[in-house]
């Protein structure tokens, strides 16, 4: 569609503009540039994290699946458009990958895994500041919690904080990590991802209520005394969180969500007498009291991973022994145990980084050494190493040619692609799994996956990967993201069977594979659900097959087995494990540490029944009926126009990213038309030369993720967002071109749809400007297109009207524009009082939402102020009371002791009751100076800047 240099600046500023909060045009730019499905629940959660510019944050708690990551980095694109970058993510560690990988794939926003090696690192290499690299930057609780001070001191944007529930106890003195990070990130504006809000007490909603906004409830006491012990309502209670919690229930969305199935199946197997021998063995050596094998300060854990080894495979075990016997020797030299069993193992064996938060100092010279003891254990530990070694096939191998029969002849009747992931503990497993199954029909068809990625086969598919999509934007010049890239295509592309360690759990997106093998089976159910969520997800096509391994010959790993399906579902149905089931397990290295504690007390099977019976019962203890009654109740959303609402969302959404789309194309067409060749059909182009330092290559317009979006993606053009540099070169050169008057004719016959609006138009001319009005008030800004045009007879054209006109084919006329008109001359003046209007209104409307704001704050300080008078007088009238009956037992006292006693207990509580209404007083005047204070904050952010800028005046007309 040809255009004119006005009509573009016009579509560069719609593309640009800020706008207010609450309405689907304020996500505009993230929802064009995310690389993600158009979801209406997403799409409303993100606007409700970014309604109330006056609000310290929200808690967003969608059930699990639900793509809270998606509504987290919304938000976060948003900021970052709005150029309010200072953006941090606080994540458990096994998280991290996972979140860059997400804001990479689907956001276009970097990022930067922060920790203390990653911290030295940028020291050295002269970064002054770590957290000011223009990144947004994720790390972890642990090393946040390192942070205090220096987190402290940054003026952050936004913080994001992931599975927030880990926190719901910040309120207790006693919680380290909680009251850090609440000092540590006072007063920034938070966004707390969970699905789990509310487990076991209302105390933990107080408790995440503190980490967003100290003003939200009073202290500790008076909610105990409101909502727990006291007349304090459900519903008053909800009415408090409705504006700081929003939870979408599974139930709500599924006119948009297709969800598949999870199936399981289970293959049994039964050890050699050769494997049985050296698990009888080791374990004899884990359950002995006193041991050097085993670190003393590590000796659980370390127990703990060299049982799940040898679970795994004889070769993991055979490690992991190696590493024990280095460890004895050096003992032996020098009386000292300085090699670090746990970090060592986690480095070789490539196991779940959780327990390295674990481990404690290993120091400690052992005084009294025993060096008979010592020799012995060496030469036990040596014995053991002989009888791995002597294993050269492990029965559970052979059953994977089983289970990998059995699950590719599932695949084939339900049509899904021949494709399997094997999960391992043990990249020592892995190694030999990659034999055994190459050396058993599967030579070329597997790739593995770890955490390093520096294997010889994984280089070699990493080079051949840079050579196929030299010059794409899928090469980010990382190597380690990279590489895993290269091997995720290459499974997808070529491969069968992908065998990977824990690494492959975190921040990898296996849509395309539907069959998945625990050839180890973790004892974290998070664990396992995290691994099962690669493959069943959002854009599966097919139910999920997941394969576990019963060995026979033990009791244990049965009832672990039965555990983990019968009683928390991980394996079967549509969503596998409950929120409340995954919420209840607090920390997975610890449940592992319970099962850990069954293998090595139990001995008969009666007592490994009644442990793991225990272990059950503990857990639905801790999944509360009467708690989950009290969730719905004030979490669940009951409006039955909840759907309707949905619809809306995602009408307006599909219909305002169409028009960016619309723009953005047509926008880069006039200001490229002499520097590319253009591809219509595929909505592609040629840059023929630099600009900007945007290198010449093949262009294709981001393909959003929409049903509406037919264009066949071009697998080696780079993909051309709002947000890239090509595209914010485009914009800012039609916003910053000065334009002259005009005379533009609009080409209606040429537009291939019919504007009744515009048909009255025809044959008729006028004058037309454009105006951007700028208001900056709640510290941000808001902006606003306003159009003001008349016909020559001096008949208002509707603003509405103006713009539809814009949006047509048009040309410029030689010459100047005579503005002459046959009606009256003033004609500036009548566009001038049809902008001041405009501009009236826009205020109007402004201070109206923004009085909503000031109330809903006003409100929330004035319940704060009630709740924490009302608690203090709770306390006098509790000390009445106490009065009141030592009173009455002073007069029954039946001797002068008694009675003395009883006056002293008397003065005693009147004496508290007197301290205690000073400190009424007191803490009212304290409160009201406070509530004061927040309000005077509060009006002087609601003070508005206002900023008017003429962009062009044109005459018109329409042929």
């Amino acid at each position: 569609m040809q255009i004119t240099d006005h009509q573009a600046k016009y579509y560069a500023h719609e593309l640009t503009i800020r706008h207010a909060a609450g309405g689907v045009d304020s996500l505009s730019q993230s929802l064009f540039d995310a690389s993600v499905d158009l979801n209406p629940h997403q799409i409303n959660a993100a606007l409700f994290a970014l309604n109330n510019p006056l609000s310290q944050g929200v808690v967003l708690a969608d059930e699990v699946g639900l793509g809270k990551t998606i509504e987290a980095g919304l938000v976060l694109s948003q900021y970052w458009a709005e150029r309010r970058r200072k953006l941090l993510i606080i994540c458990p560690a096994s998280l991290r990958r996972q979140w860059a990988q997400e804001l990479a794939d689907k956001f276009n926003l970097p990022s930067q895994i922060l920790d203390a090696k990653t911290w030295r690192n940028l020291k050295k290499e002269g970064t002054h500041n770590p957290l000011a690299d223009k990144q947004v930057v994720i790390m972890s609780y642990h090393y946040a919690a390192r942070l205090e001070e220096q987190l402290l001191v940054e003026p952050w944007d936004l913080v994001v904080i992931d599975e927030a529930h880990k926190l719901r106890n910040a309120h207790r003195p006693s919680n380290r990590m909680g009251q850090v990070l609440r000092r540590a990130l006072a007063g920034r504006k938070k966004l707390l991802l969970t699905a789990t809000p509310l487990q076991n007490s209302l105390m933990e909603l107080y408790g995440l209520s503190t980490l967003v906004d100290e003003q939200l409830f009073g202290d500790e006491r008076t909610f105990r005394q409101s909502y727990i012990q006291g007349s304090g309502s459900v519903a008053e209670l909800k009415n408090r969180l409705k504006g700081f919690i929003h939870r979408t229930l599974r139930r709500d969305v599924l006119e948009y969500v297709r969800y598949t199935q999870r199936q399981t199946l289970t293959i049994p197997f039964r050890p050699t007498a050769q494997e049985q021998d050296l698990y009888n063995g080791i374990s004899a050596l884990l359950e002995r009291e006193k041991s050097y094998a085993l670190p003393r300060n590590q000796r659980h854990l370390t127990g703990l991973i060299l049982r799940k080894l040898l679970a795994s495979s004889s070769h993991a075990v055979l490690n992991t022994l190696d590493t024990i016997l280095q460890r004895l020797e050096s003992l032996k030299d020098n009386a000292q145990g300085d090699i670090d069993v746990v970090s060592t193992l986690v480095e070789n064996d490539d196991l779940e980084q959780d327990y390295l938060e674990e481990t404690e100092d290993i120091s400690a010279p052992f005084e009294d050494l025993d060096l008979n003891l010592l020799e012995e254990e060496i030469s036990e530990i040596k014995l053991y190493i002989g009888k791995a070694k002597a294993i050269e096939t492990d029965s559970k191998a052979t059953a994977l040619l089983s289970a990998l029969k059995q699950g590719f002849e599932k695949m084939e009747s339900m049509g899904a692609p021949r494709k399997v992931i094997i999960f391992t503990e043990s990249k020592r497993t892995q190694e030999y799994l990659l034999r055994f199954l190459s050396a058993n029909g599967y030579q070329e068809k597997i790739v593995t996956f770890s955490g390093s990625n520096n294997h010889p086969q994984a280089t070699e598919v990493y080079q051949r990967w840079l050579v196929e999509n030299q010059g794409s934007d899928k090469i980010t010049g990382s190597p380690q993201v990279d590489r895993r890239s290269a091997l995720i295509d290459h499974f997808k592309n070529h491969a069968e069977v992908m065998i990977a360690t824990e690494a492959a759990a975190e921040g990898v997106n296996l849509q395309f594979c539907s069959l998945l093998i625990n050839y180890d089976l973790p004892w974290n159910p998070q664990r396992i659900e995290q691994r099962i969520g690669r493959c069943h997800r959002y854009g599966q096509k097919f139910d999920v097959v997941v394969i576990n391994f019963l060995n026979k010959s033990n009791q244990a790993d049965q009832r672990v087995l039965e555990l983990l399906t019968e009683k928390l579902h991980l394996f079967d149905g549509v969503f596998g494990a409950s929120d409340e089931v995954l919420g209840s397990i607090e920390s997975g290295v610890d449940f592992e540490k319970r099962i850990q504690a069954i293998y090595e007390t139990c001995r008969k099977p009666e007592d490994i029944d009644a442990a793991f019976k225990q272990l059950q019962q503990e857990l639905e203890a801790d999944i509360n009926e009467k708690m989950t009654e009290t969730r719905q109740l004030l979490l669940e959303n009951f409006d039955e126009d909840i759907h309707d609402l949905l619809k809306l969302r995602l009408d307006a959404a599909e219909q305002r990213l169409d028009k960016v789309g619309r723009w953005f194309w047509t926008l880069t067409q006039h200001e490229l038309q002499n520097n590319a060749v253009f591809d219509k059909a595929h909505h592609s182009f040629e840059l023929k030369s630099p600009i900007n330092g945007v290198q010449p290559g093949l262009y294709q317009l981001h393909k959003r993720g929409s049903s509406k979006d037919t264009a066949k993606e071009l697998s080696h053009a780079h993909r051309y967002r709002l947000s890239a540099p090509l595209g914010e070169w485009v914009m800012h050169k039609a916003i910053t071109r000065q334009l002259p008057p005009a005379d533009l004719i609009f080409d209606y016959s040429g537009h291939n749809t019919k504007i009744s609006v515009v048909d009255r138009l025809v044959g008729k001319s006028g004058i037309l400007t454009l105006q951007k009005f700028s208001i900056e008030s709640l510290e941000r800004s808001e902006d606003y297109l306003l159009f003001a045009a008349i016909d020559t007879e001096g008949n208002t054209v509707h603003p509405e009207v103006a713009q539809k006109l814009m949006q047509l084919p048009a040309y410029e006329t030689t010459g100047n524009p005579s503005f002459q008109f046959d009606g009256p001359t003033d004609s500036g003046y009548s566009l001038e009082k049809i902008l001041e209007e405009q501009r009236n209104q826009v205020e109007r409307s402004v201070n109206d939402r923004n009085l909503s704001f000031f109330e809903q704050e006003v409100n929330k300080l004035d319940a704060w102020a009630d709740d924490i008078k009302e608690g203090l007088e709770a306390s006098i009238k509790e000390l009445d009371k106490e009065i009141k009956e030592v009173r009455r037992e002073a007069k029954i006292a039946p001797t002068l002791e008694a009675k003395l006693a009883m006056q002293k207990q008397q003065k005693k509580l009147e004496s508290k009751r007197n301290r205690s209404r000073r400190e009424l007083f007191d803490r009212q005047d304290e409160v009201d100076e406070r509530r004061e204070a927040l309000i005077e904050s509060l009006e002087n952010k609601l003070n508005k800047h206002t900023a008017i800028e003429s962009l062009f005046t044109v005459q018109w007309s329409v042929k």
